[in-house]
């Protein structure tokens, strides 16, 4: 499964896997071998034509046909298919590769910051994670570089920091390039509800944006908080725990992950499900793969098929490949 954490932190979110968190009223579907688009009520409102298809994001979806270019939501292509890779709009700009070469385009297709990165990541808040050489640093919406290129990994900006990684010691930066939690911990996840995971000696506690330890570095993993609760691993099992440390959700789960419109993903007996923030069960876990759910739907697999759920666990979509 495409785990959404940072843990630990990837270079970049690059294309094979990357997705960013927007509105969306359209939902990639594949039929035989064609992929097209759902509404949420699971009505296939564009037809499967096309080789492979993303996400919609600032009215456009990354959509392959040989070659990747991008589709509006009555189906037409708005941009053509022109890209070696393309990514989901964020922010206004989306990242595409042309000949290994990283830039990033508006809604009107057109070249903002030309190729020339090894890698690209998202925009979040004004700053996007770029590669150059062997080093990572961020870029604004001009293409400028307003933080050198000098850690060995970076990951997006979430409530006015970002984590990075030097001399193989995480730390934070704020938008301005300022290193205001010194590299210190072995690993790092973006903040969420003013706090963020963090590994010391092997344990995962939390921190505050002054680099403080609020909740002690006491479980074997952990996952960012979302609405006050965060996942972590206690043994072998996990739950969830508030911002105090205190476990709200006694570990009883083989996996978790962060809550998303009030749902989160859960694994019991190898599959997949979903609980409230009660710790109640309100979609058996029935899935092979399932990803979190994002306005009003969750995409499940059950072996090869995909399908999709809305939050009462009824298929709006049955699964298909």
């Amino acid at each position: 499964m495409n785990r959404s954490r940072l843990l630990p932190l990837l270079a970049l979110v690059l294309f094979a896997g990357a997705s960013v968190r927007a509105a969306t009223t359209l939902f990639p579907v594949v039929v035989g071998d064609r992929w097209g688009f759902i509404n949420r009520s699971g009505k296939l409102v564009i037809n499967p034509q096309f080789d492979h298809a993303g996400t919609f994001a600032a009215g456009l979806a990354d959509v392959r046909l040989k070659s990747w270019g991008y589709a509006d939501t009555a189906g037409k292509l708005a941009i053509n298919p022109q890209f070696d890779k393309a990514g989901p709009f964020s922010e206004g700009l989306a990242a595409v590769e042309v000949g290994h070469r990283f830039g990033y385009i508006g809604t009107d297709g057109k070249y903002v910051v030309n190729p020339q990165f090894e890698a690209a990541g998202n925009f979040s808040e004004g700053r996007a994670a770029v590669r150059s050489g062997r080093r990572h640093g961020y870029i604004d919406k001009s293409g400028k570089l307003v933080i050198n290129p000098q850690f060995e990994s970076a990951a997006a900006f979430s409530e006015g920091l970002a984590a990075v990684e030097l001399g193989n010691r995480f730390g934070y930066v704020d938008t301005a390039g300022k290193m205001v939690i010194n590299p210190q911990f072995e690993r790092a996840g973006s903040f969420a509800d003013g706090l963020a995971e963090v590994r010391i000696a092997k344990h995962w506690g939390f921190a505050d944006k002054a680099g403080k330890l609020v909740i002690n570095a006491q479980f074997e993993d952990a996952h960012s908080f979302s609405k006050g609760l965060a996942p972590v691993r206690v043994g072998k099992t996990w739950g969830y725990a508030d911002t105090a440390g205190k476990l709200v959700i006694n570990p009883q789960f083989e996996d978790a992950e962060s809550f998303s419109e009030g749902l989160a993903r859960v694994r019991s007996a190898k599959r997949w499900g979903y609980v409230d923030k009660g710790g109640k069960i309100v979609i058996n876990p029935q899935f092979d793969e399932a990803a979190d759910f994002n306005d009003g739907l969750a995409r499940v697999k059950v072996g090869r098929k995909v399908g999709y759920v809305d939050p009462s666990g009824k298929y709006v979509w049955n699964p298909t490949n």
